[in-house]
């Protein structure tokens, strides 16, 4: 609920607060992914997903939705970024069609390049490499410890220190509604820088 604070300007002599609001178990969870090459270079395509405080009672006295309205979101935008999620969202990558049948794929290689988050490399995602690959879809992961490899990491950075501008929030939904805010701004400034450079490429 409140982000790491980075590096700000201010008055001389005059102190600079940020408000602290403790997580609570609240936070919001993004998963993307850049093309860097192929028909859909330059487009960044992300989803996130808000994340309730568990609730330490044995009977819960509200249900999913009414959780989620107290904290500002819909229920739909609630849930965790795990292998399931994962696996959607690599399909949804792969442009497979919801009513797709079991022998779909690809006409043109897809290479997901992934680091070694555990999501990434948990059993679930592991046992589906057969299926991708005869989707025409290949998984490669990183190195260990190479987040300089990863052309993901630096449009993370971003986002984070620059899109971001507002550090601490009160409630749920207004942190989910700034980060999607911010992941949409992000995407149309490398969709343009895109179109710039293949324009130059075309005028050359």
């Amino acid at each position: 609920m409140t982000l790491p604070t980075s590096y700000s300007w201010y008055p001389v002599k005059e102190r600079l607060t940020i408000p602290y609001e403790p997580s609570s178990g609240r936070r919001v969870n993004a998963i993307g992914a850049y093309f860097s090459h192929g028909p859909s270079a330059g487009q960044f395509v992300f989803e996130s997903r808000a994340k309730l405080p568990e609730s330490k009672a044995k009977k819960p006295r509200k249900t999913r939705e009414e959780r989620a309205v107290q904290h500002g979101v819909k229920e739909e935008e609630v849930g965790v970024l795990d292998s399931a999620f994962f696996l959607s969202f690599v399909w949804r990558l792969a442009g497979k069609p919801p009513n797709a049948s079991d022998d779909w794929r690809r006409e043109r290689p897809l290479i997901i390049v992934l680091d070694n988050y555990s999501v990434h490399t948990s059993q679930e995602v592991k046992a589906a490499h057969p299926t991708l690959k005869a989707a025409n879809v290949e998984v490669f992961h990183l190195p260990s410890y190479s987040p300089e490899l990863s052309k993901m990491e630096p449009i993370w950075g971003d986002v984070k220190y620059h899109e971001l501008t507002r550090r601490s929030f009160e409630q749920l939904g207004e942190l989910k509604r700034t980060v999607d805010d911010a992941l949409s701004r992000k995407a149309k400034k490398l969709s343009l820088t895109s179109q710039s450079r293949q324009l130059l490429c075309e005028t050359a």
